[in-house]
């Protein structure tokens, strides 16, 4: 196959795979946020999700809050992504590389859905202030706990919540370190 054809495979394999791993990871992070389960946003994320996980989690049941099917099907469409993504531009990795790389990928995944959740949540308080809709109502109970400890400690500045900006350089530096281990393993 020519080098085109193969990066344009890789550009679907991995887009396709990540947008689901992060529909998975919305749904991992369900139980561990005040997250209303009958926001049609929410219904979508669960029926989108169940085929995989809801046949899995009969033979893995959750432990305590943590969805043990849901992240298992995320480790899987990662390795697998991945796996055809090496096999496409062959390359050799062994079992336990490409383990440790979804793994790595995944926490890597997660790191950046909340910063981009908190940064939509930012943006959309500019213009919808106070209207309900199910994704900012998602978005809130997911950002939240992870503002709130910040805005403790820094206080409005003129009217402005400047407080995000924190947990987003914080997030986004755990982000470069697991990167950085990512790019070591692979």
């Amino acid at each position: 196959m020519s080098s085109g054809v193969i990066q344009a495979l890789t550009f679907i394999i991995g887009t396709i795979a990540r947008l689901y791993i992060l529909v998975l990871l919305v749904r991992l992070l369900l139980p561990w946020f005040p997250v209303n389960y009958r926001n049609p946003l929410t219904q979508a994320l669960l029926s989108l999700t169940s085929p995989l996980v809801v046949p899995l989690r009969r033979i893995m049941p959750p432990i305590g809050k943590l969805d043990t099917a849901t992240l298992l099907v995320a480790f899987a469409v990662h390795y697998l992504a991945l796996w055809v993504i090496v096999a496409l531009h062959e390359m050799n990795a062994g079992i336990a590389v490409l383990a440790l790389s979804s793994v790595l990928g995944l926490v890597s995944q997660a790191i950046t859905l909340f910063v981009f959740a908190i940064l939509i949540r930012i943006i959309l308080s500019w213009f919808a202030s106070g209207a309900y809709n199910p994704a900012v109502a998602i978005l809130d109970a997911l950002t939240e706990p992870v503002l709130r400890p910040f805005r403790r400690f820094i206080p409005p500045i003129g009217g402005f919540d400047i407080s995000p900006i924190f947990p987003i350089i914080l997030l986004s530096a755990l982000n470069i370190i697991v990167r950085d281990y990512a790019a070591i393993v692979l």
